[in-house]
């Protein structure tokens, strides 16, 4: 088992119940392989610290931001909680040191380790706020998440894949793009889906993710990239 009292130290915080704590970083896979432990995976807490994250980055943006319309900061919101985000940050205050997983996830890297560290931010902050409340929440969400806001402004982040194409699209063709899932495989937990984005009957490109919205976005950039707009 990992020494999670080095992950308090790193964050000056102690949890009451380290149960909490460890389970932010079991993926489902490591209990496969150990089902003797008395653990329950990461998903309840990732269901449950994705709407804390949500509320926080919305007050935040919402007291913040008082001249900015909903469509703005609904977009700011979205950019700030995309999984790319998500596992970078996890990347920088070392979660993947402690992350529990099966000695397949363990070699596993590139998309599925990325999709996993995002997963066990939000798990993370679901043990967090189930541990040391809402404001805990906050400071730990304001340190390590909203201090990306300014960057991703500056560099247009915001304005995503699929809004692009819509935009070029329709002021070049007169055609809004349409997305069909192509294929679809995996388990519930782990669905990997294919789609296909349409300029009228042609496809023009595709992309893939873990989740539909996901790989929309990716054929939406990949399509950007063949059209060179």
């Amino acid at each position: 088992m990992k020494d999670f009292t080095q992950l308090e130290k790193k964050f000056n915080s102690r949890f009451k119940n380290k149960d909490l704590l460890v389970q932010a970083f079991c993926h489902r896979s490591y209990l496969n392989e150990n089902p003797s432990l008395n653990l329950e995976n990461n998903e309840r807490l990732e269901f449950l610290g994705d709407a804390v994250l949500e509320i926080v980055i919305t007050e935040y943006l919402y007291k913040e931001y008082p001249k900015k319309s909903e469509g703005e900061l609904t977009n700011w919101r979205a950019a700030l909680v995309n999984s790319k985000i998500l596992a970078q940050i996890s990347q920088e205050v070392g979660f993947n040191d402690f992350l529990l997983l099966s000695k397949g996830e363990e070699k596993e890297l590139g998309k599925a380790r990325h999709y996993i560290l995002a997963n066990t931010f939000e798990s993370f902050v679901g043990s967090l706020y189930l541990d040391q409340g809402y404001q805990a929440c906050q400071k730990f969400i304001q340190k390590y998440l909203i201090k990306e806001l300014p960057r991703i402004l500056k560099e247009g982040l915001f304005r995503d894949s699929k809004s692009r194409l819509q935009e070029e699209a329709q002021e070049r063709l007169g055609i809004t793009p349409n997305y069909k899932a192509l294929q679809e495989w995996g388990p519930d937990h782990e669905k990997h889906f294919i789609i296909g984005v349409f300029l009228k009957d042609d496809l023009i490109a595709k992309g893939e993710g873990f989740s539909k919205q996901e790989a929309e976005l990716e054929a939406a950039k990949n399509a950007l990239q063949m059209k060179s707009w």
